[in-house]
């Protein structure tokens, strides 16, 4: 059998946030020794390296968008790489950075599966909705708003980068481990029906059943693409981020999340995002960001047949 390539693609930008430092995350996961853990798995792994884009101004907002310009740039090239790589049969993964990126690398993966026919499923994983526009948000940070773009809803500067409108539909999303929402985007989310699964409700069913409904309907014709911003993650195991939420999974759940992630064999691409070297303890969090992957890839204490949730 063909081993699986796994290519790692560096986004080092902080422009889409409130809060600098983003930017250190991608060389924080490759300290941590991100490329090796998956090449442990047998899989072929190619450091792309860092793109380029433009540095953070570090100026207010304009008409409801802090960076628009410099935002759309980061993200337009993230969807070149990834698409490029995904071209290739490649699993491409997006060391970020801010959760910004996410419009440019999934973008470019739902351009891939309406090019290839298959059905795209994103579990978003997150202590945030993300789904602010420019009349709800309070901040004026792009990071706040990539859900809302890559459905439709934002300047044409970023829902077009895929060259599509929308890149997704509200139908292909499932948000896990939500648990700060403006009252704007509680709206939104109800209109739309995104399918969120909040701390609450995994708090009141557990993660395995949560997991169970996320997945259901992903087969062997699913491209399963996992947005894993690191504050999904209890703050107290996961400090190095820059709006952290008290109340989020523990180690155990967060694990149980990607073991159940590889059992399906479904995962195509991946983002890591928002981890914080500045505002880490001696890079836990990145290392923590890399036992998950590898949970990914499937380190498991046992081996267990392929799961198929339909």
């Amino acid at each position: 059998m063909e081993s699986l390539k796994v290519s790692l693609i560096g986004a080092p930008t902080d422009v889409g946030a409130g809060v600098r430092g983003t930017s250190m995350g991608p060389e924080a996961l490759r300290v941590a020794g991100i490329g090796r853990a998956i090449a442990a798995f047998g899989a072929e792994v190619r450091d792309c390296g860092n793109l380029s884009g433009p540095s953070n101004p570090e100026l207010p907002a304009v008409d409801g968008f802090r960076h628009l310009a410099e935002v759309a740039l980061w993200n337009s090239a993230l969807h070149d790489a990834v698409y490029a790589e995904l071209q290739e049969g490649r699993l491409p993964v997006t060391l970020g950075g801010d959760h910004s990126l996410a419009i440019g690398s999934i973008s470019a993966v739902a351009r891939h599966c309406r090019e290839g026919g298959k059905r795209l499923r994103v579990l978003w994983f997150d202590a945030h909705a993300d789904l602010n526009t420019a009349t709800m948000t309070p901040s004026g940070n792009i990071h706040g708003m990539p859900v809302a773009c890559l459905c439709g809803y934002g300047p044409e500067a970023l829902t077009g980068i895929g060259g599509h409108v929308p890149a997704l539909t509200p139908q292909q999303i499932r948000q896990i481990g939500i648990r700060s929402v403006d009252a704007g985007e509680k709206r939104f989310l109800h209109d739309l029906q995104v399918e969120v699964f909040d701390m609450r409700y995994i708090d009141e069913i557990g993660m395995r059943a949560t997991m169970e409904q996320a997945l259901a309907g992903v087969d062997e014709n699913t491209h399963l693409h996992v947005s894993l911003d690191v504050d999904f993650l209890d703050p107290t195991i996961a400090p190095g981020v820059g709006t952290t939420v008290r109340g989020g999974p523990t180690y155990r759940e967060a694990e149980l999340c990607m073991e159940m992630i590889a059992d399906t064999e479904c995962l195509a691409s991946l983002d890591i995002v928002e981890l914080n070297p500045a505002l880490d303890q001696c890079n836990m969090t990145a290392e923590l960001a890399v036992d998950l992957v590898e949970s990914l890839f499937g380190k498991s204490t046992l081996m267990r047949m392929h799961r198929d949730y339909r």
